[in-house]
């Protein structure tokens, strides 16, 4: 759940609209710096005059502008969609430069110009968003710049947006208490007290936000706070009391201009574009180390057969996109025994072969899933495939299991870098991988994608613990 579109912090309003401005500034900063610099000199029919270069940095001011303003309004906090964004606001301010150009009576285009370009205005952009959000949590975490806000509601729904208006400090909203005129049992928040308290505490405590997150049965309580927020100049929202087995993301639309609905598991996959964005990233990535696999696949291929008598490659039946089911492949990497398809690999299993152990450290044995990829039965990233008997197995204990086959699974995935893969001896290991593998689902983003791929090498060259 994200906020947009309002005032988070006290003069939060005009923060996207400051880093906005240092946005342009740098993307035209860039653009007119190489544009004098002898080494990328570009020949303009008539020459450099300034109306071109004005008209060039103009139009792209106003398109790429536009895009970055809705960044900063949807208070992006994670690094890896910063640096996604960062790179396509690049790839449309150079586009569009490069139009401009054209179009203004510039000739001999070099392409070391555009690609300079574009790198420079990528890695100043991310480096000042990166630098303002550190500033702006850092400012926010010592009080500064903040809203007080206080909450109508003592209930699930009011305790789980104080746990992200307190968690993200980068929001700059401080929760001085709830007000409710009925109290669970177990509750211990800071409880101030019933809603006739309310318009006292907003004069003395100067009240800038007041979230509703109470029932909204009662219409006469609703009309008391609404005309409270009214007279005091407070802003007020209204938090729908979501029931607890929606702790994923979700989103919310109006049928007919009317009616609001709200669909479960908000995934970006769900977009067409994101899809064929991540299909042809996962034919290109595969494709090329296909091509580069005999130098590792002949050498493994020759010591799996001469280790243990056997298959090179072991294929096993897994559950995939949309329960489907399809063959996986891995180097064999086990004596062949009859329990292979229901008994999980452990530490200390015995039937392990010595390169077999060498092979699941380095996670080698997975390399042929890169065929399984380039079939388009898996894609690199993605939640790991299980057998076919865990599938029903764990179906029937854990009921956000399935929504893990909402995409294709994967070589690796979110799971796996954080600590969650191997044996799953208790139900609450595989909960925690299914949780992890739902929020992949719900975040997904290339550059997400690519930092699960880094973090995997890494691990891979330094060897897991639970790579058995």
């Amino acid at each position: 759940m994200m906020f947009k579109n309002i005032p988070i912090g006290k003069y939060g309003k005009y923060v996207p609209y400051i880093q906005t401005l240092l946005d342009i500034i740098i993307i035209a900063v860039v653009f007119v710096s190489l544009l004098s610099c002898n080494d990328y000199t570009i020949v303009a029919e008539g020459g450099h005059h300034v109306w071109r270069v004005i008209l060039a940095v103009g139009v792209v001011a106003v398109v790429v502008g536009r895009g970055c303003l809705s960044v900063h309004q949807r208070r992006m906090m994670r690094v890896e969609r910063l640096v996604g964004m960062a790179l396509l606001a690049s790839l449309s301010s150079t586009i569009l430069y490069a139009a401009m150009m054209m179009f203004t009576g510039y000739a001999g285009i070099k392409i070391g110009f555009f690609s300079l370009l574009f790198f420079l205005q990528a890695g100043l952009l991310l480096s000042v968003w990166l630098v303002s959000l550190a500033l702006l949590k850092w400012i926010r975490r010592h009080g500064r710049n903040t809203r007080n806000v206080v909450i109508i509601g003592t209930g699930h729904a009011a305790v789980r947006l104080t746990q992200l208006l307190v968690g993200e400090q980068g929001y700059g909203m401080k929760v001085l208490g709830y007000f409710d005129n009925r109290i669970p049992s177990d509750f211990s928040g800071n409880f101030i007290g019933t809603i006739d308290r309310l318009e006292g505490f907003i004069k003395e405590n100067d009240v800038h936000e007041i979230f509703y997150a109470a029932s909204i049965d009662n219409d006469t309580l609703i009309n008391k706070v609404i005309h409270l927020a009214d007279q005091h100049f407070c802003k007020l929202y209204f938090t729908p009391l979501i029931s607890p087995k929606l702790k994923y993301s979700f989103y919310m639309f109006n049928l007919n201009s009317t009616i609001p609905v709200i669909a479960v598991h908000q995934t970006p996959l769900r977009s067409v574009a994101n899809r064929a964005i991540k299909r042809i990233f996962d034919i290109l990535f595969s494709g090329f180390v296909l091509l580069l696999s005999p130098l590792v696949l002949i050498p493994i291929a020759i010591a799996i057969k001469i280790s243990s008598p056997g298959p090179v490659f072991f294929k096993q039946l897994r559950t995939g996109y949309l329960g489907k089911d399809f063959y996986c492949y891995k180097f064999r990497t086990m004596r062949v025994s009859k329990d292979a398809d229901t008994r999980q690999a452990t530490k200390n299993d015995d039937r392990k072969t010595r390169l077999g152990n060498i092979l699941r450290h380095t996670s080698i044995d997975e390399l042929p899933q890169f065929w399984n990829v380039f079939k388009g039965d898996m894609s690199v990233v993605g939640p790991r495939p299980h057998m076919l008997a865990h599938t029903e197995e764990y179906r029937k204990l854990i009921d956000q299991y399935m929504v893990r086959h909402l995409v294709k699974p994967g070589i690796t995935g979110w799971a796996q870098i954080q600590g969650f893969r191997g044996a799953t001896d208790e139900l609450w290991q595989m909960e925690r991988r299914v949780d992890n593998d739902v929020w992949y689902i719900e975040h997904w983003s290339l550059s997400l994608d690519l930092k699960i791929i880094v973090r995997t090498v890494t691990n891979a060259i330094r060897g897991e613990e639970n790579a058995y």
